[in-house]
């Protein structure tokens, strides 16, 4: 019982920061599960896809009553970015697991870092969907998806940065599509291509999806409620405490 209550307590936790700064659940709450409770890996990442679909559904129950969003730009990022999350999840036996989240701990943290150095960064919606790095952002989408479909952690982070840095959107609007997109849409696909892959461990999915749930909704409203700088700030913390995370 300790077990589940832990995993619980650590499901919302997660979850705010996850909400509140675009992405990095998965770095707290997948390793986790797998010191809590005696699964495989694959096992556990399936489960903690499953329940951050709730991630989304609470963020993005919040985030759509302050802010409208492009659905011809999210109809495009599902179009681009669910097949490389399918590719994704189904290449996780091959990958060398230790390497990449070593790689994308070094690539999440030099983002983190990057920002710091970078003024007004973020700061201010200069959305634009018809730029000539729309080809660029699209690529980037797809890989993004190959890598949330596989590793799952910190991906959140990296959809958020791609939003401010190709489409020119600010913190609290990029961090609403990445919640929509990847906390919903681009998990759930994941979630289904693993659970045909592997079981699913129903015990733990429950305290999960709750936990995910709150955490996603209390985030996404603390985040409404504070400007892009401050917003900033929590990411870049979120960023670099992730990368070094996921080397470590």
């Amino acid at each position: 019982m300790l077990e589940y209550i832990f995993l619980f307590l650590v499901s919302i936790i997660s979850n705010i920061f996850s909400a509140f700064s675009g992405g990095g659940a998965g770095v707290i709450q997948l390793p986790a599960i797998l010191l809590l409770f005696d699964i495989t890996f694959i096992n556990a990442l399936t489960v903690h896809k499953i329940a951050t679909v709730a991630l989304g559904i609470g963020a993005t129950a919040k985030f759509a009553t302050k802010i409208s969003f492009d659905k011809t730009l999210i109809i495009q990022f599902l179009s681009v970015g669910i097949p490389g999350v399918i590719i994704g999840a189904n290449i996780i036996a091959l990958t060398n697991e230790s390497l990449a989240r070593i790689l994308l701990g070094i690539l999440i943290s030099s983002i983190g870092i990057y920002t710091i150095f970078k003024k007004e960064y973020g700061e201010a919606n200069r959305y634009n969907n018809n730029g000539n790095y729309k080809v660029l952002g699209l690529t980037l989408v797809f890989i993004s998806g190959i890598l949330n479909g596989s590793l799952s952690a910190g991906t959140g982070l990296l959809f958020t940065i791609i939003l401010i840095s190709i489409y020119k959107m600010d913190y609290k609007n990029a961090i609403a599509y990445t919640l929509i997109v990847v906390g919903f849409f681009y998990n759930s696909i994941g979630a289904i291509t693993l659970g045909m892959l592997t079981e699913i461990n129903w015990n733990i999915l429950p305290v999960l999806f709750t936990g995910s749930l709150i955490g996603g909704y209390v985030g996404a409203r603390l985040s409404l409620s504070k400007s892009n700088q401050t917003i900033k700030i929590i990411y870049q913390i979120v960023t670099i405490s992730v990368g070094i995370s996921l080397i470590y």
